[in-house]
């Protein structure tokens, strides 16, 4: 079973956030979980790609082909890491930019990418038997094959998967550029045209053979306006082609007893004093008083309003009356960027706004709590992050959160959920933690259920090998 993996991000070499790590980490877990399953991954051969990857690279052939009425071309290198092939797509005039994403001409450089990879299957021998797009990016890749592409026998087989990481960012441009931007006759418009406009997202959903997202219950949400951003009734009509298989997490970076980046490593069994030993070390680093006693909540994210921040800033300062230090690590919106420095003028408080991915490691070994109070959540992975290193989710009950996290009150819980998006619900399920804490062998007991619980990626890839098989009419 051939699988091509088309992403505009993969770790370790690009990555914004989940996509990037989905894409790093799912191919290799494949491998692992079946013998006979063969994966490519391909992606843009962006200027940020660091130079100890690029001068490991070996050049696989170059391609020429029309974009629309444009004459334009690529040249494809390779790179093999744990046995996967990752192929890299290089054009100077599309890829030669400062960010992976918001240029003006993203549908250009993104149709540009899914041209490229269709004409290097059409100009190789080694045809995939599922191709496997993600999200807006990729998701003309999709779309061209079952258009413009589909009369080529050498193509005909070829199945598609199509999954849906994130909703909100569909892909959405003016009708008036069909055809002189993404090369699509008037006889395809239909299939992607949209509320008036051109929707990448929605035109993939309809041509692709089968759907995923991230999470069970973010494919339940999506069948409501709430969370599918206009989107509901494709969903809907979809829905018998759409599955849920949520993400994992790279235990082999993301644990207490491998260390890296923490303080001091610590093995699950010790958790306690570990914890203890890197939570004082934290409070060191960013000048919080030195107390264990009092309960360190951390947060790790991109500054936006999926995030909940509004949540976070309508009660922080309430909050921070109480007996409780919060460290929040994370840049984005800049009305949010200044909402949090003005927050610093408390002692219990911190803010670093950059994103450091070796001080996000600090905070998850060191904190007691992990805040994480999203709007949506089509998967989530900080919340499976902290509590591998023994850090309780403090979330709201949607989508990967909900799927990953027993609420304290039930057998097994992990973490603190709320339901509705109301910030004094957040302030109420943060008091509870706080008053649970001070239990020293209730908290204990749902720190031990939160490292035990196992978010490893070989149950999500067992997840993605019985879609293929039912694409590809295999036995299970």
């Amino acid at each position: 079973m051939k699988i091509l993996f088309v992403t505009s991000e993969a770790s370790p070499y690009v990555t914004s956030g989940g996509l990037g790590e989905v894409m790093g980490a799912l191919p290799k877990a494949l491998k692992n979980t079946e013998e006979g399953i063969h994966c490519d991954v391909i992606l843009p051969l962006y200027k940020g790609i660091s130079e100890e990857y690029k001068i490991n690279m070996q050049k696989v052939c170059d391609i020429s082909f029309d974009l629309s009425w444009r004459k334009t071309g690529a040249s494809i290198y390779k790179i093999n890491d744990s046995n996967i092939d990752y192929y890299f797509i290089e054009n100077n005039y599309y890829c030669d930019r400062r960010d992976i994403y918001g240029e003006y001409d993203d549908g250009e450089r993104f149709a540009f990418f899914s041209t490229a990879v269709i004409e290097f299957i059409l100009s190789s021998d080694n045809i995939p038997d599922v191709l496997h797009a993600n999200d807006w990016q990729s998701a003309l890749s999709v779309i061209y094959l079952k258009t413009k592409y589909s009369g080529i026998e050498k193509l005909s087989k070829i199945k598609t998967l199509y999954t849906i990481h994130n909703i909100e960012y569909q892909g959405k441009y003016d009708l008036k550029i069909l055809y002189d931007v993404f090369g699509i006759n008037e006889e395809y418009k239909p299939i992607v045209e949209y509320d008036g406009c051109i929707n990448l997202m929605k035109g993939a959903i309809v041509c692709a053979d089968a759907i995923t997202t991230v999470s069970n219950k973010y494919a339940e949400e999506l069948e409501y306006d709430y969370y599918a951003f206009g989107l509901s009734r494709i969903i809907q009509d979809s829905k018998n082609k759409m599955y849920g298989v949520i993400n994992g997490i790279d235990y082999d970076y993301y644990s207490p007893e491998v260390g890296g980046d923490i303080y001091s490593p610590y093995t699950r069994r010790a958790f306690k004093s570990g914890k203890a030993k890197n939570k004082r070390e934290l409070q060191i680093e960013l000048g919080l008083e030195v107390d264990p006693s009092i309960p360190l909540a951390v947060m790790i994210t991109r500054l936006a309003t999926q995030k909940g921040i509004e949540l976070f800033l309508h009660i922080a300062e309430e909050l921070l009356q109480e007996n409780i230090q919060i460290a929040v690590l994370g840049s984005g919106d800049t009305n949010y960027e200044t909402a949090l420095r003005n927050l610093t003028k408390y002692p219990n408080f911190k803010a670093i706004i950059k994103f450091d991915r070796t001080l996000s490691k600090k905070l998850y070994a060191s904190g007691d709590m992990f805040l994480m109070p999203s709007k949506y959540e089509p998967c989530g992975l900080a919340q499976m992050i902290a509590m591998s290193y023994g850090t309780i989710p403090i979330a709201r009950a949607v989508g990967g959160l909900y799927d990953t996290i027993v609420p304290y009150g039930n057998e097994g819980a992990n973490g603190f959920l709320f339901e509705n998006y109301n910030a004094h619900e957040l302030l109420y399920t943060v008091k509870l933690a706080m008053k649970v804490f001070e239990d020293k062998k209730e908290w204990a007991s749902i720190v031990r259920q939160a490292i035990k619980s196992n978010f490893d990626w070989n149950n999500s890839a067992s997840g993605y090998i019985s879609i293929y098989k039912k694409l590809l009419n295999l036995k299970e």
